[in-house]
Parts: structure tokens; C-alpha cells; sequence
């Protein structure tokens, strides 16, 4: 069985308080983006399951990868075959992207339906919860305003399908640790649920990612991506996540030219 799990990006960020868990609480809109993983399982012809990765390297032993975790949890408890598991990662770790949440929420949804578990959708969730922070968005997959640790979801109505993203990362890997060592928690400045009532050519002035000022002043070619993609005419500009991937919305019928980034950077030009 072969599955996509695409990548996301937000669209502000706000680091609104220091739970007493050692967690933050966060507000944020998730907006899912056509940039993907590839997963694909079978049954696996030995005693063990295993996954093979391809494409971008990723740190950690592989039964820390949320795929093994997501199969391993789902195979408590309704005894799941071995399997031969491959994964094509495409998307960069350390972007602030999503990528390992979402190739385990993948995990989950294929298994469901590779072995007609008939789990709910908010079964899937719950499981997803267990998975990380951001695993239980790729299960709904759609627009969503997000709050707590970011499991917490609302569905929203943002279509931003008359915008192409440019999407840049520069190969940094920030890991979420080093993002949030700086953080100094404040409450939002705006409602980010009434987003679809805001214009977004006014999203540059009241929205912003608690991540960017300190993670600027270590990288500063985030803050140069971030101006360039003004400067060719971006109606609004972010890092996603906790970084280091930045995006700029562009109009559809106004596509930029040339940025001239260095050929090491990941660039992707991806219609919403």
C-alpha cells in the first residue's frame, strides 16, 4: 500500500504560556500544503518489521520514528502482521514542516484502512495524541486553528487557493528544543480564529511567529529569505513552525520571478 503525507505550514504562531508540565500552550492556524513523504508497506518476508528510509537522512534510531511508533501502537492492540516498510522523505526535519507528524498520522490512516480496522476518526486522533503534538492535524488534513499544545483543533473556512507558495529552506535543522530555549510566552495578539474575516494583505502587520525573533538573530539568512520574498512581492511572509523553512503567498495571476537563492536552499513553488 502506498500513501502521501504532505507537509504544512502556519500561519502565525503564538507561544501564549509555560504549562506546568514543561509543555507550552500555542495558538495557530495549520494549513496543509501539496509537499510530500511517500510511505508504502508489505508484508514483510521475515520475523520483524522494519523500515527503510530513502532520501533525506533522518537523525535517531529508526525505531524512534513515529511510522514504527504509530504501527507498534496500532499493533497492541489488534495484533498486526510484521511488515516491510519504505519511506521516501522528501520533506527537510528541522523545518518547522511537519513532516514526521505527518508521515505517522499516515501510518495510522493506512493501517485503518489496509486492515479494515474501522477506527473512527476520532479514534485516530486519540491515537495520534499519543503520537506527538501536531500528529492529531494530519488526521483532519484541512485548515484548522489549533490551541493547547496544538491538538487542540478547530476546523476553519480558509481557502487560499488564489495564492501560490514559495516555499525556501536553507538546509538549517532547528530542533524544537533549541526553538522554544528562547521563548518568553506571551498572550496572542489578535484571534487567529476570526482569520478569514482579516485581509490578508493586513496579515504582514498583526501576525506573527514567537520563534522568528530569536531564531533571526542566530540564523540571519532566515530574516534575509523573509525580506527577499517581500521585496518580490509576497502579500505576506512567515517561517513556519518552529523553523527554519519560510513562506511567501504570492497571487496566482502575479507569480514571482527569479530570487536568485543559493542552489544549496530548497525552493518549491506549490499552488494552494
Amino acid at each position: 500500500m502506498i500513501g502521501f503525507a504532505n507537509a504544512k505550514i502556519n500561519i502565525g504562531l503564538f507561544i501564549t504560556e509555560k504549562r506546568d508540565d514543561g509543555f507550552h500552550n500555542l495558538e495557530t492556524i495549520f494549513y496543509p500544503i501539496a509537499f510530500h513523504d511517500v510511505l508504502e508497506f508489505a508484508p514483510a518476508s521475515d520475523e520483524r518489521t522494519l523500515l527503510r528510509i530513502h532520501g533525506i537522512t533522518i537523525p535517531g534510531a529508526s525505531q524512534e520514528n513515529l511510522i514504527i511508533k504509530a504501527y507498534n501502537k496500532l499493533s497492541e492492540e489488534h495484533k498486526l502482521p510484521k511488515l516491510q516498510i519504505s519511506l521516501i522523505k522528501n520533506i527537510p526535519t528541522g523545518a518547522g514542516l511537519g513532516g514526521g507528524s505527518s508521515d505517522g498520522a499516515k501510518m495510522l490512516l493506512m493501517l485503518n484502512d489496509y486492515f479494515k480496522l474501522n477506527l473512527s476518526t476520532q479514534k485516530l486522533i486519540e491515537y495520534a495524541s499519543v503520537l506527538g503534538s501536531d500528529c492529531p492535524f494530519f488526521i483532519h488534513n484541512k485548515p484548522c486553528f489549533a490551541s493547547g499544545r496544538g491538538e487542540i483543533l478547530h476546523p476553519q473556512n480558509l481557502n487560499l487557493s488564489d495564492y501560490l507558495l514559495i516555499l525556501v529552506h536553507p538546509g538549517i535543522h532547528v530542533s524544537t528544543k533549541e526553538a522554544f530555549a528562547h521563548i518568553k510566552p506571551m498572550p496572542a495578539d489578535i484571534d487567529l480564529k476570526s482569520i478569514e474575516q482579516i485581509d490578508i494583505h493586513s496579515w504582514k502587520e498583526i501576525i506573527r511567529n514567537d520563534f522568528e525573533l530569536p531564531l533571526f538573530s542566530k540564523f540571519s539568512e532566515l530574516g534575509d529569505i523573509k525580506r527577499k520574498l517581500y521585496k518580490e512581492g509576497a502579500v505576506f511572509a512567515s517561517m513556519s513552525g518552529s523553523g527554519s523553512a519560510i513562506f511567501g503567498l504570492f497571487p496566482r495571476d502575479c507569480p514571482p520571478k527569479d530570487f536568485g537563492f543559493p542552489k544549496k536552499y530548497l525552493f518549491k513553488q506549490i499552488p494552494l
